[in-house]
């Protein structure tokens, strides 16, 4: 893991590839483990965990908060929970919680109701720029209090609620915020209802499940979880499968670059997280997944890619819970597809680490792609693979690690000249990326 700042550069064209890798721990589990172990009682024990940026973070700021954390060897870690409730930090500490939104909002949910509880809570300078307000307005309905008052970015000064008392939420496409809303839960008094609607990532009651005195699902028309406050949590045992996300970028590499296979073994496949491959397939992708397997409320298993021409792409909202972090991906692949690609109910993208939708609308402009974006639509003029070797590609410091992975596999795709600043941000979710790409075949120079 290095998290000094390097610059990417590019210019040579991938050959087929035929192989078999094993792609980084996934990043959301990762988080939630530390957190959720954290709370818990005894001892919670974790392996395979994506030791990144982002993980780094979430360790740092638990040790912060008075919880012991161990690590017995890479990936595997011994997490002494302290119980609910018994984070505790002098006044005016300051926690960093980096680049990682998940942890930023999670975090924030337990710290609410947390008693005692008057910190500062800050990010580095892109998550300083995403909009919080809906997250410090359901934190304020269970009693916590924000300063600066109506300021809406961090850092924030958080302070908790001595008196908290569980509420009623209907869910949105967010799962941070439907997470954040159950830690907060948690330990509060009385009961907390979520409603939802539409299913967005369900890792956090997966992970909670067990615990049948906090947390109870009714399934129907419309999710309804309950949580329990008060409820002292069991200790947890898990072992983290592959990023699906992760394993996203490697899947459109093998699709887009012709005579090329890939089998990526041992990736999580929650239902809630493969939106991608379900709308690839449907497009006439040539994927699969084999050797599926459940543990934890968590199905895993390998997935199975051969390069193949697609049917031009066209998604609807109720696709965006599941597919949030790899639509960048569906437009790359889209603007190599003959035909109109049409993306709609997207406008959660411009709330990322940058305004996901316009950054890659500009960079497939560089090499002659054109796109129409509206707020919440997305049209991707499609054509056959073309040389770009006459044409630039340049990504300024966005801090935006699926950009700037975006961009490299473009470039590899197209032979663009390609300039990619600050490619570390990389390393909060994907520290194996250029290992593996390096593997692959893919040549690239690094500028520290």
């Amino acid at each position: 893991m290095n998290s000094k700042k390097f610059n990417v550069f590019l210019n040579s064209k991938i050959s087929p590839f035929n192989k078999t890798i094993q792609v980084d721990a996934d990043k959301s589990l990762s988080i939630r483990s530390f957190l959720i172990g954290s709370i818990s009682e005894k001892i919670s024990t974790t392996k395979n965990i994506l030791e990144s940026e982002d993980v780094k973070s979430t360790i740092n700021a638990c040790k912060k908060l008075g919880v012991k954390i161990k690590k017995i060897k890479t990936g595997k870690y011994k997490i002494y929970g302290k119980g609910l409730g018994c984070f505790t930090a002098k006044k005016n500490t300051s926690l960093n919680v980096g680049n990682s939104g998940t942890l930023a909002r999670l975090l924030i949910g337990i710290l609410a109701t947390t008693p005692d509880i008057n910190i500062k809570v800050t990010g580095d300078n892109s998550l300083n720029k995403r909009n919080m307000k809906e997250l410090i307005n359901l934190m304020s309905k269970f009693g916590a209090s924000f300063l600066p008052k109506k300021k809406y970015f961090l850092p924030l000064k958080i302070i908790s609620s001595s008196m908290p008392i569980g509420i009623n939420y209907k869910a949105g496409e967010s799962a941070q915020l439907k997470s954040a809303v159950m830690f907060a839960g948690l330990n509060s008094y009385g009961v907390t209802t979520i409603e939802e609607k539409i299913k967005s990532r369900d890792h956090t009651e997966n992970l909670l499940i067990k615990n049948t005195q906090s947390i109870k699902i009714k399934k129907g028309n419309k999710r309804i979880i309950k949580i329990f406050g008060k409820k002292n949590l069991n200790p947890l045992d898990i072992n983290v499968g592959g990023d699906p996300s992760s394993a996203a970028f490697f899947t459109a590499l093998t699709l887009l670059n012709k005579k090329s296979f890939i089998k990526i073994k041992n990736v999580g496949l929650n239902p809630s997280r493969t939106g991608f491959y379900k709308i690839l397939k449907e497009h006439k992708a040539k994927l699969r997944f084999i050797n599926l397997k459940k543990k934890n409320n968590e199905i895993s298993g390998d997935i199975i890619v051969k390069s193949c021409k697609l049917k031009p792409i066209k998604t609807k909202a109720d696709m965006y819970p599941s597919t949030t972090d790899e639509y960048l991906l569906l437009f790359l692949i889209a603007a190599f597809q003959n035909g109109v690609s049409v993306f709609e109910g997207i406008s959660g993208l411009a709330n990322k680490e940058s305004s996901r939708a316009y950054e890659m609308k500009k960079i497939l402009n560089q090499i002659g792609i054109k796109c129409v974006l509206k707020r919440n639509q997305m049209k991707i003029y499609g054509q056959k693979m073309i040389d770009a070797s006459e044409k630039k590609i340049e990504v300024s410091n966005l801090q935006d690690h699926r950009i700037a992975m975006c961009a490299f596999i473009l470039a590899i795709l197209t032979k663009a000249k390609t300039k990619i600043k600050n490619f570390e941000t990389v390393y909060t979710s994907s520290p194996s990326f250029l290992k593996i790409m390096r593997n692959l075949g893919a040549k690239f120079e690094i500028q520290k």
